[in-house]
């Protein structure tokens, strides 16, 4: 027994070995013993799997695992070396790259936290309100800087706003309990002189007390102040689960609100440009922001209930609260105002990375709004799309190597007081900066899906799949997308929902073309579905970073997840049977649907 354990332990410490080695052997079958017929097919089957497996028992390294394609597809004779190459850096990509430079020069300034600050600061203290203004600020800010980087942030933030209020709200009760004691102390006086003029009626109350097995516990200053202490910690114990989750949450749901939001986001529409060429730049900035914004602040608030019901309770005039602050609440108001004095003025620095930060969220909202022309097709893309998000995204994110992180000063510029010559002021970014905090994994991912869906269409692997989920036309469209969304959120709770997306989408859009099915239909809601991870903490790093503060069980989690992965599936499907049904006019089979994949 001894042995057969050490064994299984042996074998647990070097898993990922055993599957890097053993996977490809065990399905090595597949692309040697299918007919020559569906040869491609399966040797692209072979490699999808492959991937699959490694991403979702991450025995390797997913950005390495993502380069497979690179090795196989050649050597397989689906694609040339210099055709999957490509697929690695494409607009989607630079996108990313752009819109990552903006969240590091956020982050790099304090900007984030200024912001964070300022808006707890307008919506106060009492516990209902609070919740409300960490979920506001965390979903905004995980709209353009990455969800953990908010979660990082905000949860330190709002322990210390916990834990004052804990602090100051103990302090007050003892108040309270010691002037009431003092206001009885007469009335105790006089209650024992009536008992001792009454003693038969004690004696009485005593014995059936004795006979009925009852024994009244005596209530002592001490008892009551301990009994009120326990109260508190374990409302604020409460309360700490409740805020972490509700950061957290918020971060993930935030990120699907923005095309640069969260990876699935550029994911989708790296895959429909690719697998759709045509497609008339259905997915852009505007596009996804008018049909993901809405369906946020849905879940966002449908899920601030939910974790007010669960942690808070729905007492409102206890948690919201009315009339004028308590000595508690104007001193954890305090520690908020105190956090944001420590910041200091608004530097220049911080103004000009503001500035270049609205007039790119600006440039992108005008590039191409739909309804009218936008300043990209009035000046470049007359003929044909010239300029993308991923060109305004780059150019912005360039002031930042350009702008000085000081204003000179007129006279004194370049000198000290002695006249002794300075160097320049550094510029807002250095390359060092963004070397250390870019996720450049993220873009191998991201080619390693567009890989992916290439070997597809080329292989016929695509069409494949579809032909085989044909059946599905029976099944009405809102079935269909909901239950792919149950399925993606499901597989979400235990694979990246990068690669989630990456495996899903080419599959959904084949299907959808096959049974002529707008692909939107299916692709939009269940790449919302892979961000729907809240069940477990090894999920997503901000839900990990929560379960590390807000003392959490893996219990509190699932129980509070589980229903947020419904209520977000619910969410999604009703703004895409509603206003993303008109958006994208879902109710005709586009004709860009029907472009076949033209080789490079």
């Amino acid at each position: 027994m001894g042995s057969m354990l050490d064994v299984l332990k042996w074998m647990w410490y070097h898993r990922n070995y055993i599957i890097i080695f053993i996977t490809p052997l065990a399905f090595l079958p597949l692309p040697l013993c299918v007919p020559t017929s569906y040869s491609q097919e399966a040797k692209c089957g072979y490699v999808i799997i492959l991937m699959a497996l490694y991403w979702c028992t991450e025995c390797m390294p997913l950005a390495v695992t993502a380069l497979l394609p690179v090795v196989l597809f050649p050597m397989m004779g689906i694609m040339k070396a210099g055709d999957v190459s490509i697929e690695y850096l494409k607009d989607s990509n630079m996108l990313f790259v752009g819109g990552l430079l903006v969240a590091i020069a956020v982050e790099h300034w304090n900007l984030h936290k200024r912001i964070a600050l300022r808006v707890l600061l307008l919506v106060g203290v009492r516990p209902a309100l609070l919740m409300m203004g960490f979920m506001i600020v965390s979903a905004f800010l995980s709209m353009w800087i990455s969800n953990t980087a908010t979660t990082a942030m905000m949860l330190p933030i709002s322990q210390a706003v916990l834990h004052q209020l804990q602090a100051t709200e103990t302090r007050a009760e003892e108040r309270d309990l010691q002037s009431a004691a003092e206001d009885n102390l007469g009335f105790e006086m006089e209650s024992r002189k009536i008992k001792e003029e009454i003693p038969d009626e004690k004696n009485t109350d005593t014995k059936l007390q004795q006979e009925n097995g009852i024994v009244l516990p005596q209530v002592t200053p001490e008892s009551m102040k301990e009994n009120t202490r326990n109260e508190t910690e374990e409302k604020y114990s409460r309360l700490t689960k409740g805020m972490s989750l509700s950061v957290c949450y918020s971060a993930s749901i935030g990120g699907t609100a923005t095309l640069t939001g969260t990876t699935p986001n550029l994911i989708l529409k790296g895959q429909v440009d690719k697998l759709f060429p045509g497609n008339g730049d259905v997915i852009n900035f505007a596009s996804w922001f008018g049909f993901a914004f809405p369906n946020m602040v849905l879940m966002l608030a449908i899920s601030w209930l939910w974790l007010q019901f669960m942690f808070l309770g729905f007492n409102l005039k206890k948690s919201f609260g009315c009339g004028m602050k308590s000595d508690r609440d104007k001193e954890a108001y305090a520690v908020m105002k105190e956090e944001y004095k420590k910041l200091g003025g608004m530097k220049f620095a911080e103004g000009a990375v503001l500035t270049i930060f609205i007039l790119l969220v600006l440039l992108w909202f005008t590039r191409e709004p739909g309804f009218i022309p936008g300043w990209a097709t009035v000046l470049f893309n007359k003929e044909d799309s010239f300029v993308s998000d991923g060109t305004v995204a780059i150019f912005m994110s360039m002031l930042f190597f350009v702008i000085p992180s000081r204003l000179p000063l007129c006279g004194s510029y370049g000198f000290t007081e002695a006249g002794k010559r300075i160097k320049a002021p550094p510029t807002l970014l250095n390359w060092q900066v963004v070397h250390e905090r870019m996720p450049w994994n993220i873009i191998l991912l991201l080619g390693g899906g567009f890989a992916l869906a290439a070997g597809s269409e080329i292989s016929g692997l695509s069409k494949w799949l579809g032909a085989s989920l044909a059946p599905l036309q029976k099944i009405p469209p809102f079935a269909i997308s909901i239950l792919l969304s149950l399925l993606v959120a499901t597989f979400t709770e235990c694979s990246s929902n990068t690669a989630t997306t990456t495996l899903f989408l080419p599959i959904l859009a084949s299907m959808a073309t096959t049974i002529q099915l707008h692909p939107l239909y299916v692709m939009l809601p269940c790449t919302i579905a892979a961000s729907l991870a809240f069940m477990l903490p090894v999920a997503t790093p901000p839900n990990a970073i929560a379960f590390s503060f807000g003392n959490l069980k893996v219990i509190d989690m699932v129980r509070a997840g589980f229903i947020l992965n419904i209520i977000g599936i619910l969410c999604v499907n009703l703004g895409i049977n509603t206003w993303g049904y008109v958006m994208f006019d879902m109710d005709t089979f586009p004709q860009w649907a029907n472009s076949t994949y033209s080789k490079p």
